[in-house]
């Protein structure tokens, strides 16, 4: 049977386990009697001491997310080619840039639509920023109309592009093949060019490799970015996209 001082001593190895969140007691250290005595009262520690938990999960959430960070990292490490140098993607600002941003979006994401603004701002205020667009539709049916809409204007008219994506990703409204067909015709872009561009294999390949990036990264929304060896994910704001920027920019080699 458990002494009362190895209580004391077991019950003050549960506290400091609790505290620290980095610390394991190995199961072989107690016997099953012990074991069967020990339940209760760790049980009550953590009744009378909930913060403990609340610590013992941020800890753990934090070992998982750099367990993913990691993970990406090392997969981010053996296709950064493709993921910042494929033809398929539409770079804007500096083409000799630097630093890349890769940029994963949808037509239909909100989110995706207030950071359009974000990632104008970026390329103003980072003459050495070099970006990356990548259509990624997740969001239904009308996105990838949308979308393949877009990989022919990159095919079609190129130099139109960016003022297709802003006119079409700024305005309002389900984003589908004929809303986008509107945006492109508003910026200029002849119908008829993009009519022979309809059954390019292009148009879906572009939209596979995204999908594939993203699988590989574990993207599953938008928008999202790439940056060095970094993911984000998320609309986190001109603030912290700004913050990835200059990181990188420190960074030998940022992409």
């Amino acid at each position: 049977m458990l002494s009362r001082s190895g209580l004391r001593a077991a019950l003050a190895a549960v506290a400091v386990l609790g505290l620290t969140a980095t610390t394991t007691l190995p199961a072989a250290a107690f016997t099953d009697q012990e074991k069967a005595e020990l339940g209760p009262l760790i049980r009550d520690y953590l009744v009378n001491n909930p913060e403990v938990l609340q610590e013992a999960i941020a800890v753990l959430e934090k070992r998982q997310s750099d367990a993913e960070s990691q993970a990406r990292a090392k997969t981010l490490a053996g296709m950064k080619a493709t993921v910042f140098d494929s033809p398929r993607g539409v770079v804007v600002g500096n083409p000799k840039g630097n630093v890349t941003l890769v940029e994963f979006f949808d037509y239909n994401c909100g989110y995706c639509k207030h950071t359009l603004s974000d990632i104008n701002a970026l390329i103003k205020a980072n003459p050495n920023l070099r970006v990356v667009l990548r259509e990624f539709p997740v969001l239904g049916p009308g996105s990838v109309e949308a979308a393949q809409v877009a990989v022919a204007v990159r095919l079609a008219a190129p130099d139109k592009y960016l003022a297709f994506h802003q006119a079409l990703l700024g305005g309002r409204g389900q984003a589908d093949r004929a809303r986008a067909l509107a945006a492109a015709k508003e910026v200029g872009i002849d119908p008829a060019l993009l009519q022979k561009q309809a059954t390019s294999p292009e148009l879906n390949a572009t939209l596979d490799e995204s999908m594939q990036i993203a699988q590989a990264l574990g993207l599953n929304g938008t928008p999202s970015f790439v940056i060095g060896d970094d993911v984000i994910v998320g609309a986190v704001g001109l603030e912290k996209l700004q913050q990835a920027v200059t990181a990188a920019g420190k960074t030998p080699a940022s992409n």
